[in-house]
């Protein structure tokens, strides 16, 4: 050992001993309900545990903190603050402590009527959701709670129609929730009084960034009505007189049963700055329960894109640095569970378990003060003479650096449909990965803008997504950047004229790789107006396909579309986009195209046709068709065998068991997706596959003379209903058994495979026009895709 290394052993050595010497002693407090506090750290309540780290900070700012919360139910009555005066501080609990926003009613209750107990309230008491024995109960509703109702579990056209607010003595209070007209979401307003015609005077709807278009005439639902208060498990609480009225469920003692009330919109507040953070939080394995609603807060748009948003969450995190919240459940929650709000670095979410909440899972939202030149509406935009044209944000003030891994996320968007499962806007370099995301009314992910990109979004399964809603994917983004103008032409000649502008706010590329997604009512992957500077590669697309709306730089390769294919729609002839080595199952599906990019080739297609259209359109010169040869496609499997003709155009194989929470407390009781029966591979002309069922409804093709004769067909082709699910969406349209589909949307059906061409293309529309022939004539019948 020459001496320069002996020197370096010793310094090292030394280093050690020293840092030994001055390890600092975990400082531990303990917070138990039946604590007599006659120990040093021993309390009853959070609160007191708080003012007592509080007090120690005061004279030691290095010795690590923690904070144990024993076996119990905390209810608190304001919510927890963490300053950085607390900085270092670990809350975790024994493995079964619930922080709850509510509140316990002691009750004393008497019958009103056959059905309904009331129960007198002091005027202390105020909340808006109630749960009984820790469910939730319905507030008294029209129409009433149907978990397979569609739209908020159950929806109306006649929700407030004037012959139905003449039976409610008293509409002021009522609370009226009705989608977008286009289904980008829903709004949410209060009957404020009733006008001369019968029509109820409504206020708020501030829920949403694209009113102008109005609201839906079917998705609605009203609730808070006494009158409506007609089942089980309802509820109304007047609060002129103070009394509550339920019906209890018939399993139900109401004299044993125990009755919370939501009073906090709030649980835990992380609050710093920019100039002085909260630093080295730990919040681990807590359970948090029972937030209010905040749809009648202030909201605020998410620059212009669709959303409008609550800042706020059951745990809200601003001006922190190395924040994690870890192994928690959030639950029973009326609005957002987690939100990371204005300038955050390092923040993690990891290994939650996040279900049943009002909005969306976990968001990270910067400042619009860091946004160069911003609009706010659709129609909004600042002239080109007036823009800032200095590239990336103005100032600090965005969540970046932040992880959301390995988290079990789904039922949220309970109340409010503009929400998501992971929801981005106005940050930079946030990383999604192995999220298991499903059963959600929008998107499972979303990214509201390119401000200002770096992200990472991997090994995630999102499924079961855009159940009540449309036009939109499981993963969705926008990007109404400086570049986008709402006047075409006008976007055509800046993109034109300044072609690195769309990197102005996109700064860094966005990554969407080795996910698997699944879109019920869209696209699998919508990359929605403006949407730049993405790299999309080895993502498996279920069901919607891969949609590209106008904007720059996309590449997508090496990703598989099962039973549909690529979108691109009205893109610019300098996009720059590349869409190579993927496998698609349908001929592109292109839409008002200018141009087809930089690059459009070596691609797998299900058949000849398919091919030549594109050579047609002047793409796909080196791009083959056949069967991919999937090893074991019934369970999820495609990998290609190694006789397939996807290798001839350098599509290489990847991970098919990567997908999803891996967290195995979570990963045993995550669903898994409904996996599609391909319906287009075979070696004939592809479309083999003799049945389907589609919409809940069973479907074969017509193919003897035998079946010909007995519908009276001009021809042996058509697809025939042979079954209908009962209570399935199929059930619900005009169509009957017996009837044969011969064209949808104006294109022949012969086959199973050509109504699902069809249906794949238009089905984010969420209506589907199909002719039938039945009694010896056709009949065009419109068919919905939803409930």
């Amino acid at each position: 050992m020459n001496s320069r290394v002996k020197h370096l052993f010793c310094v090292f050595v030394i280093f050690l001993f020293q840092s030994c010497d001055n390890k600092k002693e975990v400082i531990e407090i303990q917070v138990n309900k039946a604590a007599t506090n006659s120990a040093e750290y021993s309390f009853k309540t959070i609160e007191e545990a708080l003012q007592a780290a509080k007090k120690i900070r005061e004279n030691d700012n290095e010795s690590p903190l923690v904070i144990n919360l024993t076996n119990e139910n905390y209810y608190l009555k304001a919510p927890i603050l963490i300053t950085p005066e607390l900085n270092g501080l670990h809350i975790k609990s024994d493995g079964n402590v619930t922080i709850k926003g509510s509140q316990k009613l002691d009750l004393a209750w008497t019958k009103k009527d056959e059905n309904l107990w009331q129960a007198k309230l002091p005027d202390s008491i105020e909340f808006d959701q109630l749960f009984v024995n820790n469910k939730k109960q319905n507030l008294a509703r029209y129409p009433n709670y149907n978990e397979d109702g569609g739209h908020w579990q159950g929806h109306a056209a006649d929700a407030i129609s004037p012959e139905r607010i003449k039976t409610w003595s008293n509409p002021v209070g009522a609370i009226f929730h009705v989608m977008h007209t286009g289904e980008w979401g829903g709004f949410h307003f209060e009957v404020s009084g009733v006008d001369e015609n019968g029509e109820a005077i409504l206020k708020g709807g501030h829920q949403n960034n694209r009113k102008s278009a109005g609201i839906h005439e079917n998705y609605r639902m009203v609730e808070n009505v006494y009158e409506e208060l007609d089942s089980t498990g309802e509820w109304f609480f007047n609060r002129s007189n103070r009394i509550l009225y339920y019906w209890p469920l018939e399993e139900e003692n109401i004299a044993e049963s125990v009755f919370e009330g939501v009073r906090l919109k709030n649980l835990i507040t992380v609050k710093g700055s920019e100039e002085n953070p909260v630093t080295n939080i730990v919040i681990e394995g807590i359970n948090f329960e029972h937030a209010q609603r905040t749809i009648n807060e202030k909201y605020e748009p998410l620059l212009r894109s669709d959303w409008t948003i609550y800042r706020g969450g059951a745990v809200l995190i601003e001006g922190s640095e190395q924040v994690e919240i870890k192994d928690c459940t959030f639950t029973n929650l009326g609005g957002n569970a987690i939100f990371v709000s204005n300038y955050n670095r390092n923040a993690t979410i990891v290994g939650n378990h996040i279900y049943n909440c009002g909005a969306s899972g976990v968001s990270f939202v910067g400042s619009p003060s860091a946004v160069r030149s911003p609009s706010f509406q659709y129609r909004e935009f600042v002239a080109f003479s007036k823009l800032d044209t200095i590239k990336g944000p103005l100032n600090n003030k965005y969540p970046s650096k932040c992880f959301v891994d390995n988290n079990l996320i789904y039922r949220i968007g309970r109340l409010e449909k503009q929400t998501a499962g992971v929801e981005i806007s106005m940050a930079m370099d946030i990383t999604v990965s192995n999220n298991s995301v499903y059963e959600v009314p929008r998107a499972g992910i979303n990214i509201s803008e390119g401000t200002w990109g770096g992200h990472v979004i991997e090994y995630n399964d999102v499924f079961k997504t855009v159940l009540e809603s449309g036009d939109h994917g499981a993963f969705n983004s926008w990007g109404r950047d400086r570049f986008w103008h709402p006047d075409r032409p006008t976007m055509d000649s800046l993109a034109m004229e300044n072609p690195t502008m769309p990197l102005w706010d996109a700064v860094h590329t966005t990554i969407i790789r080795n996910n698997r997604f699944k879109c019920e009512h869209g696209w699998d992957i919508d990359l929605d107006d403006g949407s730049s500077n993405y790299k999309i590669y080895n993502n498996v697309c279920l069901n919607g396909g891969l949609k590209l709306r106008e904007g720059f730089y996309r590449t997508v390769e090496n990703n598989i579309m099962i039973n549909n294919g690529f979108h691109p729609h009205v893109w610019f002839k300098n996009s720059g986009d590349i869409f190579r080595r993927n496998i698609v199952m349908t001929d592109h599906k292109d839409i008002r195209l200018h141009a087809w990019g930089k690059e459009v080739d070596y691609n797998l297609f299900p058949d000849a046709e398919s091919l030549t259209e594109a050579h047609e359109n002047g793409t796909d010169k080196h791009s083959v068709y056949g069967n991919p040869n999937f090893i074991d496609p019934l369970n999820g499997d495609y990998t290609v065998a190694e006789d397939s003709p996807a290798y001839t155009i350098g599509f290489k194989n990847f991970s098919m068991d990567s997908f999803g929470v891996k967290k195995p407390s979570l990963r045993k009781l995550s669903k898994q997706p409904l996996l599609p029966k391909l319906w287009s591979l075979s070696d004939e002309k592809v479309g083999g596959n003799k049945t389907v069922n589609w919409l809940g409804g069973n479907f074969k093709n017509i193919e003897s003379l035998a079946d010909r004769s007995a519908f009276g067909l001009s021809k042996t082709s058509g697809v025939l209903l042979t079954e209908i699910d009962e209570k399935s969406i199929l059930s619900y349209s005009e169509m009957e058994l017996g009837d044969v589909i011969i064209s949808a949307e104006e294109n022949e059906v012969e086959t199973i495979y050509d109504l699902l061409k069809v249906v794949q293309e238009h089905q984010w529309k969420g209506v589907v026009n199909i002719t039938i022939f039945r009694n010896q004539k056709s009949t065009v019948v419109k068919v919905k895709t939803k409930k």
